[in-house]
């Protein structure tokens, strides 16, 4: 069995019947095929795949699924108009539909997804629900979790029906996927049968590829759009919703509701107005736990989280609303949100004894960066202030450089810029343009912004120059374990990076 498509036969041979055509593989990588592999070519921004077609050949492919027929390629060609959902049939078939045999909640927005999707997790195990999860920072399958070794949230579609696979042979009875922009937008997810869709927010990010903010949204919405889809296949032992749960707080919220009312899923808001559906009151945020009043309509009562930060006051009711709208037991509800004391790279905080505070945090766009140095001013001491050190990814957004340097520049006393993932493009060129922003709020290079390329020598200087009663913000890279360069992925750990960093200042109590 072979995907619909169109059978051309590759230079002196002729195309089988597709019903005799041996698949024992599948991939997009043609560094991964082996004999009887099924490539798929995938036209990419740096590479297409067509140019690889005949190398597939001749390591052993089987066949290749194509946009356009490839002279001289000696293997079975099927031609269709978009290989990339061809890719995500293929590999939904290869797998046998691991998500018709699974609960599938997708969170997407442009912050907050990874600790929405660890407190959307935490809910459904404490309610007796075994649930693996897929997300920037972590991978859960069955009881084990996992760093996530990529710099890539939403994974090629044969990866990620792998991962769903193996879930459901884990004892996984649900999933949180991690939806991303770019894992809509090149119909990663094609094949998945989400049941319930959950968006945090909406803000400026990744228009590299998105081109405009309106088709990043479009992306965005299309989950929504899509909800219940290939529902009908589902062989659940429970009979789960067909739910949206949107954060009404957010601008894009009404476009949200109406994709999901055109989709006839069942909309559950949350925020802090009084017209929502779950909804937050008097947070409070201390050195204990973080603490708020939830109201749904079933129940109300204290909510408590081992998670720095009021922002993830939002991240809290989505998980809230899921449990709404899967009708849990609210003391399963508030336990399992009680549970999640940290998300990796996240608001970590390092301390070695230091006199200032340091955090770890993946903030990456200006409305993230924003948002945690607004939080990190109220942990300044009297006298003390904020120092960031932050850069921005090489070969994506440019538009948000000056923006995140801007949002620093307005809030920090210190701005430190420096490399994240330059990749191919011009390490000093990126910092130029991170920095003009943080000079258009008033900072002067060499006096209180340095462009230092190097991350750790930016670190060094961030520690060196800390006072008393700082804060100094280490964003950007949070839990991710290399740094993209020119010539590929070097080994990076922020956090091991800024212990060493405080040792060599004298610090080692930690």
């Amino acid at each position: 069995m072979v995907p619909a498509g169109t059978l051309a036969s590759g230079e002196g041979r002729a195309a089988p019947a597709a019903g005799a055509l041996l698949v024992r593989g599948l991939t997009s990588d043609s560094r991964r095929v082996s004999a009887g592999s099924m490539f798929v070519a995938i036209s990419g921004i740096h590479s297409d795949g067509h140019d690889f077609v005949a190398a597939a050949a001749a390591l052993g492919a089987s066949a290749a699924i194509v946009e356009r027929p490839v002279p001289g390629a000696e293997l079975t060609q099927i031609v269709v108009d978009d290989s990339r959902i061809a890719l995500a049939a293929a590999a939904a078939w290869w797998y046998g539909d691991p998500s018709r045999e699974l609960g599938v909640v997708g969170v997407t927005g442009t912050d907050g997804k990874t600790t929405t999707t660890f407190l959307a997790a935490a809910v459904l195990e404490a309610a007796g629900i075994s649930t693996g999860f897929i997300t920037t920072a972590a991978l859960r399958v069955g009881p084990l979790q996992s760093a996530n070794p990529e710099h890539v949230t939403t994974p090629e579609a044969p990866q990620l029906q792998r991962m769903l696979r193996a879930m459901v042979g884990s004892g996984n009875s649900a999933a949180v996927v991690e939806t991303t922009s770019h894992g809509l937008a090149l119909n990663r997810v094609a094949e998945i049968a989400y049941d319930v869709a959950i968006f945090t927010n909406l803000t400026h990010e990744h228009l590299e590829l998105h081109g405009t903010f309106e088709a990043y949204r479009e992306a965005k919405l299309s989950l929504f759009e899509r909800l219940g889809a290939e529902r009908e296949a589902k062989r659940l032992p429970r009979v789960w919703p067909r739910a949206a749960i949107v954060n009404a707080d957010d601008a894009a919220a009404p476009l949200f509701v109406a994709a999901a009312n055109r989709a006839g899923a069942r909309v559950v808001t949350y925020g802090e107005s009084p017209e929502v559906d779950v909804r937050a009151t008097g947070a409070e945020e201390g050195r204990g736990p973080l603490r708020f009043h939830a109201a749904t309509p079933r129940w109300s009562g204290s909510v408590e989280l081992g998670l720095f930060g009021s922002f993830n006051v939002h991240n809290a009711l989505a998980a809230v609303a899921l449990g709404e709208a899967l009708e849990l037991e609210p003391d399963r509800i508030r336990e399992g949100l009680r549970r999640v004391t940290g998300v990796p790279g996240r608001m970590e905080r390092i301390d070695c004894g230091q006199p200032f505070t340091v955090v770890v945090d993946y903030a990456h766009s200006p409305a993230s960066l924003q948002k945690v140095l607004d939080i990190l001013a109220t942990a300044a001491v009297p006298g003390g202030g904020l120092i960031a050190v932050f850069g921005s990814a090489g070969e994506r957004d440019v538009q948000k450089r000056p923006m995140m340097g801007f949002v620093a520049g307005e809030r920090c006393r210190l701005v430190v810029v420096t490399d994240e993932d330059p990749r191919g493009e011009n390490s000093a060129a990126i910092l130029g343009e991170i920095a003009a922003g943080a000079e258009a709020a008033g900072k002067l290079r060499g006096r209180d912004l340095l462009c230092i390329g190097d991350r750790r020598a930016a670190i060094e200087a961030a520690f060196e120059r800390a006072a008393p009663g700082d804060v100094v913000l280490l964003a950007g890279k949070g839990h991710e374990q290399t740094i993209i360069m020119a010539d590929g992925p070097m080994p990076w750990d922020e956090r091991s990076e800024a212990v060493g960093a405080l040792g060599r200042l004298g610090y080692r109590n930690e």
